[in-house]
């Protein structure tokens, strides 16, 4: 099992608030004979139309010593837990959880803006003092 990343607890309790259920923690996908985990999985119910919506988080923290190298990382990661999502779980979305610091320094440059541009991303901000959601990012 994968060691947590030290804002997992906080995105954790941020989802609760914001009325998600944790359903795993982690969330593991398997494909072929190898195993991934996703930090968190969730849902939530959609009184309205009566369905449950489900999502992957995966909390990255951007304390490295690069922060484009801590982006090329957290982006392999996502692409290989989106191509497996979308085979094994089509129906849950992925997101990416950076606390508020983190998105600025990491997704409000030219790189990051290209990213969230090219939607090649979903994130979640949030602020890791108040454990609240800032924005959801599709």
């Amino acid at each position: 099992m994968p060691a947590r990343d030290i804002y997992h607890f906080n995105v954790k309790n941020a989802l609760i608030k914001d009325g998600w259920t944790v359903t795993h923690d982690p969330l593991t996908l398997r494909w072929g004979t190898t195993d991934v985990f996703v930090d968190l999985g969730a849902e939530q119910l959609l009184a309205a139309e009566k369905q449950e919506r489900k999502i992957a988080v995966e909390v990255k923290s951007f304390i490295g010593a690069s922060v484009t190298n801590d982006l090329e990382n957290a982006l392999g990661q996502y692409i290989l837990y989106q191509d497996v999502l979308l085979r094994t779980e089509p129906d849950r979305y992925l997101y990416l959880a950076v606390h508020e610091e983190a998105f600025f320094k990491a997704f409000d440059d030219a790189l990051g803006k290209l990213l969230l541009e090219n939607k090649r991303i979903q994130l979640i901000v949030f602020d890791p003092d108040t454990e609240a959601i800032l924005r959801w990012i599709p």
